[in-house]
């Protein structure tokens, strides 16, 4: 995987120079050496293959980045509305830029937390394990829900129960998992 990672950037770089943007030589080539060993670091993304290499940390930084989107969707989105003439383009691509970010969380909750990541207490579990695992999966239901709600609405109430409910995921999940 490394090697695929290093052949991405060192493409990268050549395409930089080929369109005439200046490279310079030994800063340049530290960092494309950070950049790639940040993204080896990362791991490759998930589909449902049991390979056991997981960025949960690198997910809920995404969850977050998304939320941030979303909430300068439903901002410009209530500015070029309330304009006189409004851009009905830009609204337009606003309204899809939001709906996909909330669709992104959905994903990323489902398909990557509640498909992989949260595993089912055994049988023999005590209260204490089966009380976290409700726990986890009542946050990561009204995680989908404020996703649903923040996709109909431009009500950046949203945003912050979106917010606040990833935070305590966050908490609940990293708490287990060190």
């Amino acid at each position: 995987m490394k090697i695929l990672y290093t052949l991405l950037i060192a493409t990268f770089a050549l395409s930089v120079q080929a369109q005439g943007v200046s490279f310079d030589g030994q800063a340049d080539l530290q960092k494309i050496a950070a950049l790639q060993a940040e993204i080896a670091s990362l791991g490759a993304d998930h589909c449902e293959v049991p390979c056991g290499i997981y960025g949960d940390s690198l997910r809920v930084a995404l969850m977050y980045e998304h939320i941030s989107t979303i909430e300068k969707a439903m901002t410009q989105i209530n500015e070029i509305s309330a304009s006189a003439q409004p851009n009905y383009n830009q609204l337009v691509r606003w309204v899809v830029n939001k709906e996909t970010h909330a669709e992104e969380i959905q994903h990323i909750v489902s398909q990557y937390f509640l498909h992989q990541r949260i595993k089912l207490p055994s049988a023999d579990a005590d209260g204490k394990m089966l009380s976290a695992y409700g726990k986890k999966l009542g946050q990561l239901h009204q995680l989908l829900v404020y996703s649903m709600k923040s996709k109909q609405t431009t009500d950046v109430s949203y945003i912050e129960r979106l917010k606040e409910t990833l935070h305590n995921f966050e908490h609940s999940y990293f708490g287990a998992h060190k």
